[in-house]
């Protein structure tokens, strides 16, 4: 454990909060002359998604597919993107006024709720100071100290912007350490978009329907071995046939990438045991589950405790954020205490910082995540309920603030079971619940998040609009 950082732990956060809303400037184009700002108390109104087509069109001559990241084009679920304009709590706000109960969180982060007013005034505090130092700050050890605190395999930790990098200084920090090259991840599992990890990944690769991505080198994929995740006896085949050159596993001990998929019994423990035998490192890629299934993470719900973790997300309390760490004997092997090189100029940034601070403090709080666990609970087994009612074939589960469901009888265990869902009744749910006023991920193969924000009265809602649009489809 790192020692105490005198003083640091109490510095306070207080201040002004910003609420101004910028329209974005003229393009040169005029088909992006679009209203961007939209007054949140404006609610009521015909459901509409002009200003986003409009906006959407716009994007499309601006950047690749009209977006930045590839899950958000709405690809597999039809429709155009959804551009939004404000959040707060639970509830999402879109350009053309429609208001939205939001199970994505930012795809995670937002697990104390949108634009939280403590973690805003903390931040706008900061930001009095700077935005970004590019030198050390007491803020990276007040948080250092905290996911060390909190997260079981973790003695050192190094911070990064995102997951991605997380894991591709984790990969290479596993490699330095056992003088081996070779990893095993499981189909499904996406650990960001690194070269040596798109091979059979989960996530927006899946939703695209892409087995891998051109423009990967093959020699960088080369030493990537996959299996079903779930599967014991290919991970053992996997040891037994590429003897003593496996420098580590990396899986999501709860995956979050092929939808949402809890590992079977003892899994995760004949992971550990196989990996102890054979000599190699076991990586838990916690960028969705840490501080997520539990304080300490998916390693603490499950009691299995890994020798390397990634982390991202909640972390950064909505801002671009990742962290690996793990025993120091190996985080030493890290530059500059060791050989292996990883830098980065905004790592540890203050904003960042600040803003994991303050959530990681909210989740310490008692009831936390029995909170989420209930809510969520009520959640999926009211549109479990409303399925099974309506007549289709549906299953799901969830792990406190985490969630899934697929439309097929189930069980999903592993991505050839999760892509068994009926795909084309899922667009329609999905169409049908954005009407209603519910936002869920725009791909079958992600997970949902629900918050600390979320109230019974959205649950209620949510299981309300679930029946009504399943009894249509």
């Amino acid at each position: 454990m790192a020692a105490s950082i005198n003083g640091v732990g109490g510095v306070g956060f207080g201040g002004l909060t910003c609420s101004t809303k910028t329209p974005l400037p003229s393009s040169r184009s005029s088909s992006f002359r679009v209203q961007m700002s939209v007054p949140v108390e404006d609610k009521k109104r015909n459901y509409t998604l002009q200003k986003s087509q409009e906006a959407f069109n716009a994007a499309l001559n601006l950047m690749p597919g009209g977006v930045n990241s590839p899950v958000r084009a709405f690809k597999s679920v039809g429709g155009q993107p959804i551009f939004m304009d404000s959040v707060k709590g639970s509830h999402m706000w879109d350009i053309d006024g429609n208001e939205y109960i939001d199970y994505v969180g930012s795809w995670g982060p937002a697990i104390i709720g949108h634009a939280d007013d403590e973690v805003l005034e903390a931040l706008a505090e900061t930001m009095k100071k700077g935005t970004s130092f590019g030198s050390p700050c007491l803020l990276e050890s007040v948080l250092a100290e905290m996911v060390i605190s909190a997260v079981p395999s973790i003695e050192m930790v190094r911070f990064v912007n995102s997951g991605t990098e997380a894991c591709m200084g984790v990969l290479r920090l596993a490699r330095t350490f056992t003088g081996r090259e070779k990893i095993i991840k499981f189909e499904g599992c996406y650990h960001g978009h690194a070269d040596p990890f798109l091979v059979k990944a989960g996530s927006g690769v899946a939703t695209l329907g892409l087995p891998d991505s051109p423009g990967v080198p093959k020699a960088t994929t080369s030493g990537t071995l996959t299996a079903p995740y779930n599967d014991i006896a290919a991970v053992e085949s996997l040891f037994n046939s590429n003897e003593g050159e496996i420098a580590a596993i990396i899986l999501e001990p709860a995956v979050g990438n092929s939808g949402f998929i809890t590992p079977k019994p003892d899994f995760l423990e004949a992971i550990r045991r196989l990996t102890k035998e054979n000599g190699a490192l076991l990586i838990f890629d916690e960028v969705m589950t840490g501080f997520r299934l539990s304080y300490g993470g998916a390693q603490e719900y499950f009691g299995i405790t890994p020798d390397l973790t990634t982390l991202g997300k909640v972390i950064g309390g909505g801002l671009p954020v990742g962290a690996y760490g793990g025993r120091r004997e190996i985080m030493e092997m890290v530059a500059p205490a060791g050989p292996m090189y990883q830098a980065g100029t905004l790592s540890g940034n203050p904003l960042a910082m600040t803003a994991g601070i303050q959530t990681l403090k909210r989740l310490k709080a008692p009831g936390t995540y029995e909170y989420l666990d209930r809510i969520t609970r009520e959640l999926v087994q009211g549109i479990l309920n409303a399925g099974k009612k309506t007549g289709h074939a549906i299953c799901g589960g969830h792990i406190r603030g985490m969630f899934g469901f697929f439309f097929t009888e189930g069980p999903v265990h592993n991505f050839d079971d999760a892509k068994k869902s009926d795909a084309a009744k899922f667009v329609r749910f999905y169409q049908g619940m954005l009407r209603e006023g519910v936002y869920f991920a725009p791909s079958q193969f992600e997970a949902g998040f629900t918050s600390l924000a979320h109230s019974p009265e959205d649950i209620q809602k949510t299981v309300a609009a679930a029946e009504n649009v399943l009894s249509k489809i």
